[in-house]
């Protein structure tokens, strides 16, 4: 007979995904997903089978999470379209209390993505409902007259996600807030 699990599978997963946000793939031992969501070796094997398999697991849900954020943002139309950048951008200076730096996406990019072309897709589909979104919105803003129209929409809202990754980057070095702010300004002048 098969025992019934004692734990909850959604926050086992919830806290690998810090983990790993943390440490990187590499340098996330079994031992540390242990001690992360207090279950035993057995039990992270015998529930998500591998490693791999629950670092899937804690990617999938980061995307989840903070892409449908991102795309709520993105489609406020009742802030301009300076302010929602604006906004995308600032949260890899004053990301929520208790995150770890960084961004697990750009992270996993940095770090595994050289070498795995199947995560590469993985990570380009998370990303690209939030670039055309945000080029839809430019487009918006440009018809409204609050973006030269000149601009190309695309191109912008790849400038945004790439200063954004910069920042992220950024912020997991330890970068001073004054210069993160300097950053965003500057990228502002875009629009």
């Amino acid at each position: 007979m098969v025992r019934p699990r004692m734990f909850d599978e959604e926050q086992a997963v919830d806290a690998a995904m810090r983990v790993f946000w943390t440490s990187g793939y590499e340098a996330t031992s079994t031992q540390d997903l242990c001690v992360a969501t207090g279950l035993g070796r057995s039990s992270i094997y015998n529930t998500f089978t591998s490693k791999r398999a629950l670092f899937d697991l804690a990617l999938l849900r980061y995307m989840e999470q903070t892409s449908s954020v991102q795309l709520e943002l993105i489609q406020r139309a009742d802030l301009p379209i300076r302010e929602r950048v604006r906004r995308i951008l600032w949260n890899a200076v004053e990301p929520n209390p208790g995150d770890p730096p960084g961004c697990l996406a750009v992270n996993t990019a940095v770090e595994l993505g050289p070498t795995d072309p199947e995560l590469v897709e993985l990570l380009d589909r998370d990303h690209a409902p939030k670039l055309a979104a945000l080029a839809e919105e430019i487009r918006s803003a440009q018809a409204a007259g609050d973006v030269d129209a000149g601009r190309d929409p695309a191109a912008l809202a790849n400038y945004v996600y790439v200063v954004l990754g910069g920042l992220r980057v950024a912020a997991r070095r330890g970068a001073q807030r004054g210069t993160q702010e300097s950053v965003i300004e500057a990228a502002l002048q875009a629009f």
